[in-house]
């Protein structure tokens, strides 16, 4: 999951008005995220402050913050890894607050890809998506860690992977059914189609462009439209 063809304009997806920058969060040491802002609270997740591929600091978009019990400022966080659309409550403390202008829009009957910056629309680029029997999931992720493929490795040249994952697959090539958005090094489907194992492919001087701009914890809605 994890030939070339040029690029084509394609409608922009989603709604018209983008929000224009989104609060992010980097996780400087391990973090327990639970149900609630309260420490006694279920955990749902231990989220390390790395991530497993390419060892980038964990960044994590902000919900919602509060104060708690004793003072403690709480922050309502996205969450990388299963089920879909997790999301949990992380201490504030060990954390760097960071912003971001950037925002991708995921437009699978369009089957496009709309990039903005600051609310403004910048880029619009014609993808692959997932075919029927492995579907691109829908909802609301980010990107958790861009990572530069090695020469000749089926999917480069590079790829942004997303906290999203394959809701048919649990498992992939050895990994964990993780979706990301990534180049067509070795792979021959057209642009355009509904061809993927549930990635969304570029052309490779798309995913170039993106993987230059696009850091951890940009957020990423994929819809139909």
């Amino acid at each position: 999951m994890l030939g070339t063809t040029a690029e084509r304009a394609v409608a922009a997806p989603g709604p018209t008005r983008v929000q224009a920058s989104q609060a992010l969060v980097v996780l400087l040491t391990v973090h327990r995220a639970h149900r609630a802002p309260d420490g006694s609270s279920r955990q749902i997740e231990l989220v390390a402050p790395q991530r497993p591929i390419t060892g980038a600091p964990t960044t994590l978009p902000v919900l919602s913050r509060t104060i708690g019990a004793h003072g403690i400022r709480w922050l309502l966080v996205m969450l990388p890894g299963r089920p879909n659309g997790s999301s949990g409550w992380i201490a504030q403390q060990g954390t760097r607050p960071l912003l971001t202008p950037w925002r991708i829009l995921v437009d699978l009957n369009a089957r496009g890809v709309s990039v903005y910056r600051d609310g403004h629309l910048l880029k619009t680029f014609r993808a692959v998506i997932g075919k029927p029997s492995t579907p691109t999931p829908t909802g609301r992720f980010f990107v958790e860690e861009t990572v530069k493929m090695p020469a000749g490795q089926a999917g480069g040249p590079f790829a942004l992977a997303l906290n999203a994952r394959s809701n048919v697959l649990e498992e992939f090539e050895g990994g964990p059914g993780q979706v990301a958005i990534h180049g067509s090094d070795e792979l021959d489907a057209r642009l355009g189609t509904a061809a993927s194992f549930g990635c969304i492919r570029l052309a490779d001087a798309s995913v170039d462009w993106l993987s230059h701009r696009i850091a951890p914890g940009t957020p990423v809605t994929i819809s139909r439209g």
